[in-house]
């Protein structure tokens, strides 16, 4: 069984920035990525990592966040620069461990103009 702890949510002004980190423990994680979802919309995915370091980002976000992994740690960071309102959502971030994929209990990202 995976456990997921993400950390790093808040309340953060336009043009700010904040690191979301998601910490597994009791299996290797891989293939992680990181979905947001806002009131009232669908989860969408933001960024992926893949196994072999490729990244992918939403249009929206390009240029503005990054996806990035710690192995040794078995965590995975999503950095999000130049905040805007529209970044407001819950973040979850979603990995995989053997055949199955997990999900964070998510993290409230709250953007003020």
């Amino acid at each position: 069984q995976v456990r997921l702890v993400e950390s790093g949510g808040g309340l953060v002004h336009a043009g700010g920035s904040l690191r979301l980190s998601c910490a597994a423990s009791g299996s290797i994680i891989s293939a992680e990525r990181w979905y947001r979802q806002a009131p009232g919309g669908q989860r969408d995915l933001v960024a992926a990592i893949s196994n072999g370091g490729s990244t992918t980002y939403a249009d929206s976000v390009k240029g503005r966040f990054t996806i990035a992994k710690d192995s040794a740690k078995n965590t995975v960071y999503l950095q999000m620069n130049s905040l805007k309102p529209e970044d407001t959502a819950i973040y979850y971030c979603n990995v995989q461990a053997g055949l199955l994929r997990y999900w964070g209990q998510g993290t409230q990202v709250t953007v003020s103009s």
